[in-house]
């Protein structure tokens, strides 16, 4: 996947020397550089995402029809890995880890079609669920669409 270099160059001064300061009910902090990251609500932040998390695809050796990885969500807060061994995400924890990015285990779930004893990432325990809602829609385990509907039938009734 390669990046014209005078797109690359324009990213990168839309980026560079970026600077913020949060505010809280206490006050202002100062000034702090960021070196990390792209902006919540820029237009590009979700493409430039995309593109980042297909790279680490690409180099964790996962090819789409071999692996079935398919990428969801809008940020690294929310992303979905679909995978058929528990090696998969291991490769794809490696590859995000070069390239900057850091997964936090305790908000990470996982969901198998079969029953899973104990999965760990670190040593830590990760929490088995059997179900999640994904861009906007219930997901189970068991693939049974009745919760679903349900679901639906109860946001649009009057």
């Amino acid at each position: 996947m390669r990046i014209p270099s005078h797109l690359v160059c324009l990213l990168r001064n839309l980026y560079n020397d970026q600077v913020a300061t949060v505010r809280t009910d206490h006050g202002t902090t100062d000034w702090f550089n960021i070196r990390k990251g792209v902006w919540q609500g820029c237009i590009l932040s979700p493409s430039l995402f995309n593109l980042y998390a297909e790279h680490i695809m690409r180099h964790a050796g996962l090819e789409e029809s071999k692996a079935g990885v398919k990428i969801g969500g809008r940020n690294i807060n929310n992303l979905t890995l679909m995978a058929e061994s528990e090696e998969e995400p291991r490769g794809k924890k490696e590859e995000n880890a070069k390239a900057g990015l850091q997964l936090n285990v305790k908000k990470t779930k996982i969901m198998a079609t079969k029953p899973i004893d104990n999965w760990q990432i670190e040593g830590e325990n990760v929490e088995a669920v059997t179900d999640f809602i994904f861009i906007g829609a219930k997901i189970t385990a068991d693939a049974d669409c009745s919760q679903e509907i349900r679901r639906r039938e109860q946001w649009y009734s009057p």
